[in-house]
């Protein structure tokens, strides 16, 4: 049976299904729901999947994967869609994961986001930090983010991102889109000469390294609204990881630095619901006086008590009570919301009589 590669990615958008996976020795798989579902098809090839996966790279791109033996890049096929692509190698032979991303880019309302988002995207400067793991749907979020700032206002929004994902229409917004290995070398230089292109706005699409993090948080001191993300699960969590890219003798200046830089962080998972389908659940950190004093005193093991604290009136919100409000809501299970908690003993304590 003749595969082609467009026919597998149509499949993919056909079963509503996030990712396809392409390993010699096995048929074609998709994730749906997070699951993973091998489709009806014939196990595949090494040289099989090399032919399907080099139909979709330039010269100079099957040159790169050659030579590193890993390829990240991102691509459209006209009328199914807009993809991410990771070609790896696996006992010698190549391998492939494509992810869809939306064409059609979400509002923070069609997210069922909470209403603080809004809030936070109006802020003029400052670091909005979005984390969880990988496929927690980071990306979709800050696309939301940014698709309310392009809808109401007037700004210069720079993404950097490695590859690019979302491409933005330019509403009321400008966009400048910057492609690692493609428009610019790497993150901490995109970084350093986007200050000098007028940005309002600037997003990053992995804080991966300690010159990306210092040339962030400078930049979110310097005027401008920084989006950034990190594979972190929880709002301490992050702000450690943060510090902790730092030696010891920089850590108090990094600590006074993002005690004032830092507006939020959104730590976030995706989780199967009750019926099919996923929904997302978010821990969310908003800077406060209390909470930048922590930071700045070396005291992040005390941020998640200032969190649990007048949530309404501040907009924070721990995952243990969201996780218990969907457990009473019948939107999860109590075993699926103790498999993601980030503080199971906590949980069963706000779960354990429902």
């Amino acid at each position: 049976m003749h595969l082609d590669i467009t026919a597998l990615l149509k499949t993919v958008v056909a079963h509503n299904a996030s990712d396809l996976h392409l390993v010699a020795g096995s048929e074609p798989q998709v994730r749906i729901d997070g699951r993973l579902v091998p489709l009806n098809l014939p196990i595949l090839r090494g040289d099989e999947i090399q032919n399907l996966c080099y139909t979709l790279l330039t010269e100079k791109q099957k040159k790169e994967f050659e030579e590193n033996l890993e390829l990240d890049f991102a691509f459209t096929v006209p009328n199914i869609g807009r993809f991410r692509a990771n070609y790896y190698r696996t006992l010698g032979q190549i391998a492939a994961a494509y992810r869809i991303i939306p064409q059609d880019i979400p509002s923070i309302d069609e997210l069922g986001a909470p209403q603080i988002f809004k809030e936070i995207i109006k802020r003029e400067k400052g670091l909005v930090l979005v984390t969880g793991p990988t496929g927690s749907g980071k990306s979709t979020t800050l696309a939301a983010m940014l698709n309310e700032i392009n809808e109401n206002e007037r700004k210069h929004i720079i993404t950097i991102e490695d590859p690019v994902e979302f491409v933005h229409k330019n509403k009321k917004a400008l966009f400048s889109h910057r492609e690692i290995g493609l428009d610019t070398r790497s993150y901490a230089t995109a970084l350093k000469y986007a200050l000098r292109e007028d940005p309002d706005v600037i997003l990053i699409g992995e804080m991966r390294d300690k010159e990306t993090i210092k040339a962030a948080l400078t930049a979110a001191e310097t005027g401008h609204l920084v989006f950034g993300t990190l594979h972190t699960n929880s709002a301490p969590q992050t702000i450690n990881r943060i510090i902790d890219v730092f030696g010891g003798d920089e850590q108090p200046q990094i600590r006074a630095q993002l005690s004032t830089s830092l507006v939020a962080v959104i730590s976030q998972a995706l989780l199967p619901k009750i019926g099919g389908g996923r929904i997302a659940v978010h821990e969310i950190l908003v800077n406060n006086p209390a909470i930048a004093n922590l930071i700045r005193e070396n005291k992040v093991h005390q941020v998640y008590s200032q969190m649990q604290l007048n949530q309404q009136q501040t907009g924070m919100q721990t995952q243990s009570k969201i996780l218990q409000k969907l457990v009473l809501q019948k939107v999860i299970t109590k075993e699926t919301a103790l498999k993601y908690s980030n503080r199971p003993e906590e949980l069963i304590n706000f779960i354990k009589n429902l």
